[in-house]
């Protein structure tokens, strides 16, 4: 049926268009773009204004498997070149619960990297940083760090340091021109070093625009296909709704937000609540 491939190749082709579209707070662009390592740092190095961090390796989409809870995936994670380990967190919503939220995030990576039998010492040093468009705590800062103290006021020492950095409050800081960058994602603007060149190349040129249909087609990934031949419509619409249900579970997997649900995996605003709540109820029986 060559006006089925036609569509789907317009489909293709403009779901890559629209991903290129996206700023940073879209969990799917963001960890595409911080799947380089100096993009990566640029980011670090700015949010918690330690000019040498040297990252070592990068991780996006970190899948965390847990045999007795619900699999998880960390969205941007990173270690330098002494073990310390950083985890970045995009959250868009303000109906989370964010503290305990941040503390699974961080127990996830307790748990993934200690080993049976080892010595709690051995855990790495961890940063969390969990930027928002907003500034759901209303302190009236761009950064946020949380201090742990004992009554007298010194220090608590567990290893795990968090920040929260939100795009909301501009308080002229480089922070705060970072937070901008990311809702702009303006490839023209260069103010942003290694980062400004990493967006630029996903949303400008053709290698970018082949990078991007990579991401798109691992979107797309077994999908269910059914009802392909001459004659079948019924089939056929019921195999093409199959497979935007399974495209939507796994946008949600990754962290998708409502809007990019019903864009991406081609669905009514009713049709992707009704896909939310079906996924969100298999992920409790799944704990």
């Amino acid at each position: 049926m060559k006006s089925e491939g036609k569509g789907r190749i317009a489909d293709r082709e403009q779901r890559v268009e629209w991903l290129r579209g996206q700023n940073l707070f879209s969990n799917v662009f963001m960890s595409v773009a911080l799947r380089e390592p100096a993009a990566c740092q640029h980011v670090l190095r700015t949010l918690l204004d330690i000019p040498s961090l040297a990252v070592h390796a990068v991780r996006t989409r970190y899948h965390i498997s847990n045999l007795r809870s619900k699999d998880s995936e960390l969205d941007v994670l990173a270690e330098d070149a002494s073990g310390k380990m950083y985890n970045i967190e995009i959250q868009r919503a303000d109906t989370e619960d964010h503290a305990r939220r941040v503390r699974y995030y961080g127990a996830l990576i307790d748990s993934e990297f200690l080993a049976k039998g080892g010595r709690y010492q051995d855990l790495p040093n961890v940063y969390l940083l969990y930027v928002s468009e907003t500034d759901f705590w209303k302190r009236g800062l761009t950064a946020c760090p949380i201090q742990k103290s004992f009554p007298d006021r010194k220090a608590y020492e567990d290893g795990m340091q968090i920040l929260y950095v939100n795009a909301a409050v501009d308080d002229g800081s480089e922070r705060a021109r970072l937070m901008r960058y990311f809702r702009t994602t303006d490839p023209e603007d260069q103010s942003q070093g290694a980062l400004s060149a990493r967006v630029r190349f996903l949303k400008i040129e053709e290698g970018g625009y082949r990078e991007m249909e990579a991401v798109v087609e691992e979107i797309f990934q077994d999908g269910v296909r059914v009802g392909r031949e001459e004659g079948r419509e019924e089939g056929l619409a019921e195999g093409v709704k199959s497979e935007r249900r399974e495209t939507a579970f796994r946008l949600l997997a990754r962290g998708a937000e409502l809007d990019e649900i019903i864009y991406v995996a081609g669905a009514s605003p009713e049709q992707a609540e009704q896909w939310i709540r079906e996924w969100k109820a298999g992920q409790r029986e799944k704990s």
